[in-house]
């Protein structure tokens, strides 16, 4: 299994970045994705999760920090997730992760908002926001 994270960079507050990760050797489209950050001298924090919940539909949930200025989306045919970051704040320079777990792991939503619930991580990619 393998988790490739691409599309950080440096840019001015304000600025939009859209992040992506292409998930291989799993079957995608049952799993949790979520996308995680982890600032200097922080521990890692949730950022925002797109789940698959089998008869009832998929669903989506943000941390209240970024609700509203990001958006999360998932093309399975790509096996791809996104994460499309718009009116940044300096508050928000990390470095991204993405993770996937099978999504009916655990019933209760929020222990998706654990990074110790994630089977798969990828390698990071750098976001830094300048003011």
């Amino acid at each position: 299994v393998q988790l490739q994270a691409s599309g950080g960079g440096l840019v001015q507050a304000g600025d939009s970045l859209r992040l992506s990760c292409i998930v291989s050797g799993r079957t995608f489209s049952s799993d949790a994705m979520g996308w995680f950050r982890q600032a200097p001298g922080k521990a890692r924090e949730f950022v925002a999760l797109i789940r698959w919940s089998g008869s009832s539909g998929g669903s989506i949930f943000y941390a209240d920090s970024v609700k509203g200025r990001f958006t999360i989306s998932r093309d399975n045919a790509k096996n791809t997730v996104s994460l499309a970051m718009n009116s940044l704040k300096p508050e928000d320079t990390a470095i991204y992760y993405c993770a996937a777990v099978h999504s009916l792991k655990y019933a209760d939503v929020t222990y998706y908002y654990r990074d110790s619930t994630y089977d798969y991580w990828g390698q990071g990619t750098q976001v830094t926001v300048s003011s």
